[in-house]
């Protein structure tokens, strides 16, 4: 059993300016604590809650007596989750400052600062009391009230001074069970497409992550030699320009599209996912010997673990099993031989050394990726006995493993299942 959670972002109605202005004070004491928090967290090395409650618990409620006692705890929780954070990057050498800046505020709130009113209004607790606030659902929130979801003790909030508004995040939880798998559904990402292997049929998604990096590549270049020569380097007018820039976006709703068609599939069948066992970071290890500063960016860029984490946690979401396996030499090694597979002249289409039936390269390797989790090796995953692959040549036989079927990106993202997007294409193709 695995509890499940997930973040739904509401906005409040429109609040009069005398409450807003009641909110607007409240962040301004809390960014106040927030920010004495991390300075003295990161000048004493404190990454722990309970220890820095400790510590400053008493100080910040002779500061801030009007303020409920339990602002002073969600501001130690945000202040060490921050430190945590400031930690890890200043290790790794990605900071620039000694001390980390706090930029952007979302009061904490646990169930002594706010509670449930109805199902479209919550009430916070304030230094002038309590305040109720009205909200305006949409679709993603009544699906997950209406399915079976429950609403979690801890929010957080946002102020909107445009339009005097509440942005609430509010958690929902839900407990999953994972099921026992029938069969495996193989993935492989790759930089410009993502192949699927369900029931011996090879789908081959393109996702054109290259152009979507280039592109935002691209723009992100003429944007800085233009404002830098102007107004100097990282200046205001720049960031306000890349900041209008939407690729983290863009890429974040092709990787949950994507994921939700792949797990949708093993779910219907009863399947679990495979997936490559890749690193922490697989694509600082790609591009340790690349020297084109463009094809690093773009490698760097490529959402190889970004798509995979977007298939766990939908996985995870719906009871999938995840398996992984390892990755080395999938797409290299013929799956019915057992030997090295010789691609020429870059192309993805390469021949067995051994016999000479032709391979698409990442057929071959969703193929190599469900053997090894059907025989368990290099894997968590439980023996299911030997897949018998054809071993005849390829284009006479009846498994076509060179010649996925390509499903174009403007199919795959209307979040269609796999029967009714292979319909569609074979229909498009005929005509």
């Amino acid at each position: 059993m695995v509890e499940v959670t997930r973040t739904v972002v509401v906005e409040s109605a429109q609040l009069p300016r005398k409450v807003f202005r009641i909110f607007v004070e409240l962040e301004g004491m809390y960014r106040n604590m927030v920010e004495q928090l991390v300075l003295y967290a990161v000048r004493n090395e404190l990454t722990s809650f309970t220890r820095l409650k400790a510590l400053k618990y008493g100080e910040l409620r002779s500061l801030y007596p009007q303020l409920p006692s339990h602002y002073a705890y969600t501001a130690c929780q945000d202040a060490s989750t921050r430190a945590k954070s400031f930690s890890r990057l200043k290790k790794e050498g990605l900071v620039r400052k000694d001390y980390p800046e706090v930029r952007k505020v979302s009061i904490w709130l646990d169930d002594h600062l706010w509670r449930v009113k109805s199902l479209t209004s919550i009430e916070i607790t304030t230094h002038r009391g309590w305040i109720a606030v009205e909200m305006e659902p949409h679709k993603q929130f009544w699906k997950y009230v209406n399915s079976g979801w429950r609403l979690a003790s801890e929010a957080k909030v946002k102020l909107d001074k445009k339009s005097r508004r509440l942005v609430v995040y509010l958690t929902f939880k839900k407990s999953v069970e994972a099921y026992r798998p029938r069969g495996f559904v193989a993935v492989d990402v790759n930089e410009n497409h993502v192949a699927v292997l369900v029931d011996g049929k090879a789908h081959l998604f393109e996702t054109n992550f290259r152009a979507v990096v280039l592109g935002y590549y691209y723009r992100r270049k003429r944007a800085q030699e233009k404002y830098g020569k102007l107004y100097g380097v990282n200046c205001r007018v720049e960031r306000k320009v890349l900041g209008k820039l939407k690729e983290r976006k863009r890429k974040s709703g092709l990787k949950w599209k994507l994921a939700n068609v792949i797990v949708r599939v093993a779910k219907e069948r009863r399947y679990a996912v495979v997936l490559e066992g890749l690193g922490k970071k697989p694509g600082k290890e790609m591009i340790n010997h690349v020297k084109d500063g463009q094809l690093r960016h773009r490698v760097y860029q490529a959402s190889f673990k970004g798509v995979q984490k977007a298939v766990e946690e939908k996985a995870k979401e719906h009871g999938v099993p995840v398996i992984h396996v390892n990755p080395k030499n999938t797409s290299r090694m013929c799956p019915v031989h057992n030997t090295t597979i010789i691609y020429s002249n870059g192309s993805r289409i390469g021949k067995c050394s051994k016999d000479g039936e032709p391979w698409h390269r990442d057929v071959a390797a969703c193929y190599n990726l469900l053997l090894r989790a059907r025989l368990g090796c290099g894997s968590d995953a439980p023996s299911l006995g030997w897949l018998a692959v054809d071993g005849s040549r390829v284009p006479l036989g009846s498994t076509a493993t060179h010649d996925p079927i390509v499903v174009t990106r403007a199919l795959w993202a209307r979040w269609k299942p796999l029967g009714a997007t292979n319909k569609h294409e074979l229909m498009r193709m005929s005509i």
